[in-house]
């Protein structure tokens, strides 16, 4: 029973610590294979997946391919993939990644460390790849995943991160409403009233 109580109380603890959503997404900026520099900044206005693996981690080449598809299919309307590798050795496989998974975003290398502090992951716990976070089109962290993450990562992935772009994109993209021009008789200041 107590082993109980502890383990409750540290689950607890882990999501007090978690991250604050929604949060003003600080910036991110990394390097590509091919010397451009990526920064989130510069993608203002879009919705933005911001995505952290590790190369070599086939949870994570398994959320690249859905992310290759939503790039594909959903960029034209305002959405944008950033990854960043953040293994040791990232820098030396990044260009092969690119090349097996057709990646169609950019992708570079990125410090574990800045990884785990850009999403506000407790530094004590472990992450669980890949870390996934969703940005929208103001520049805010509304929602994020590890790789851990049964109900988002399971069955029905692809269906969950298409599900939050499309959430994100139809967010501010209505038109606004016409105002409604005024009657004759509604556009007399009424007694005791300014306009």
């Amino acid at each position: 029973m107590k082993r109980r109580l502890l383990l409750s109380a540290l689950i607890a603890l882990t999501a007090a610590v978690a991250a604050n959503l929604p949060r003003q997404a600080a910036e991110l900026t990394y390097t590509a294979p091919d010397g451009k520099t990526i920064s989130l900044s510069q993608y203002k206005g879009k919705v933005v997946a911001v995505c952290f693996i590790l190369t070599g981690c086939s949870h994570c080449q398994k959320t690249t391919g859905f992310l290759v598809k939503a790039q594909k299919d959903l960029g034209p309307r305002g959405f944008q993939v950033l990854s960043a590798a953040i293994n040791q050795d990232a820098t030396a496989q990044i260009p092969a990644f690119i090349k097996n998974f057709n990646t169609n975003y950019p992708l570079g290398a990125y410090d574990a460390m800045k990884a785990i502090e850009w999403m506000q992951h407790p530094a004590m716990l472990i992450p669980h790849m890949p870390l996934l976070a969703f940005v929208d089109k103001q520049g805010k962290v509304r929602a994020q995943y590890e790789g851990d993450n049964e109900q988002f990562f399971g069955d029905t992935q692809e269906q969950n991160i298409r599900t939050q772009i499309e959430t994100l994109l139809k967010e501010g993209s209505a038109a606004a409403p016409a105002k409604k021009a005024p009657s004759p008789a509604s556009s007399a200041p009424k007694k005791g009233t300014s306009n």
